[in-house]
């Protein structure tokens, strides 16, 4: 250590004022949004959205590359291994990053050790969908179906936030509709329209352009509040389940070491972006409500969600080897 104090605080201030300039200096070349699902769903939608917006305010290209695969694990293992310089971000939602964990007994990485939290988007709520012409048009009419006989259900495939929402349903209603698992969303709301399963639990940016189009027709939410954008969509605790909530985060994740000042850096440009008008309107076209949190503030709700939906997938016994 430095015998004169003097030195020592006038070489911390050089750090912090290092830092505060390599800071300013990023972006200085591309940077690349890692998707770990296929194009068209929720979190495609809502990383190209922020990105163009991005790569307005650092004048450098911000782009988006689907890397699909096991769950999302594939893009995952991508960020997780790539150089820790805040030039290659996760597009992530409580689906991978909360629940893959708990879901796959062996993972090449680990959801918290390694990746930076660096900021949430934004909170999109799923949808329960039947095909146009079901004869399911309310909670109550679809709790009393399942009492009487057999409801099925499909999903994204088995531990997915599609399957686990309807376990969770099934939980709360005191039901037990049948769950259908398929490889994707898209097969089961195929299977939905041509009607061999009476309904699905899917984001709402996967099915908008069908609800609008009359070519299926919204049940209820699964938020606990209506989604501005779709008000006329009811939710699953108006039906007289209250406390059901089931509000999925999106958020962008770096390397594990990635330097703070540049997460810091990341995060306070996103949560502008994210603040502007225009933002604000693509989400609330897609359904979702934009949600800011400080790296701190989203580690600790990972942490939080990690444990929330691990007791889910313990209880539904979905596992993927």
């Amino acid at each position: 250590m430095f015998k004169n104090p003097r030195k020592w605080l006038a070489l911390a201030a050089l750090m912090i004022a290092a830092s505060g300039v390599l800071a300013q200096d990023f972006p200085s070349r591309p940077v690349k949004i890692v998707v770990p699902q296929t194009p068209g769903g929720a979190s495609d939608a809502l990383a190209r959205i922020v990105a163009q917006k991005l790569s307005e305010k650092w004048g450098q290209p911000v782009v988006v590359e689907n890397r699909a695969g096991a769950g999302g694990n594939v893009g995952m293992e991508v960020v997780a291994n790539a150089p820790a310089d805040g030039y290659t971000l996760l597009m992530s939602y409580v689906g991978t990053h909360a629940i893959n964990g708990t879901l796959y007994k062996k993972l090449p990485f680990d959801p918290e050790r390694d990746f930076a939290p660096v900021a949430t988007l934004a909170t999109l709520p799923f949808v329960m969908v039947v095909k146009v012409d079901s004869p399911f048009k309310t909670v109550p009419e679809i709790i009393d179906a399942a009492k009487k006989g057999r409801i099925t259900f499909g999903s994204a495939g088995n531990g997915s936030v599609n399957h686990l929402v309807g376990e969770m349903f099934n939980a709360a209603a005191n039901v037990k509709l049948a769950h259908i698992p398929y490889r994707g969303a898209a097969p089961a709301l195929q299977d939905l329209m041509g009607g061999q399963i009476d309904l699905v639990f899917t984001s709402l940016p996967s099915v908008s352009g069908a609800i609008k189009n009359g070519m299926l027709r919204p049940v209820a939410m699964t938020s606990a509040k209506r989604a501005a954008s779709f008000s006329n969509i009811p939710t699953i605790a108006e039906a007289g389940y209250k406390d059901f909530d089931v509000n999925p985060w999106f958020g962008l994740f770096a390397p594990a070491k990635v330097p703070a000042h540049i997460v810091q850096k990341i995060n306070a440009d996103v949560n502008d972006v994210v603040k502007s008008r225009d933002v604000h309107d693509k989400f609330a076209a897609q359904g979702a409500e934009p949600y800011l949190t400080t790296p701190q503030e989203f580690a600790a709700l990972l942490k939080a969600d990690i444990d929330k939906w691990g007791k889910v997938v313990k209880a539904s016994g979905a596992q993927i080897d």
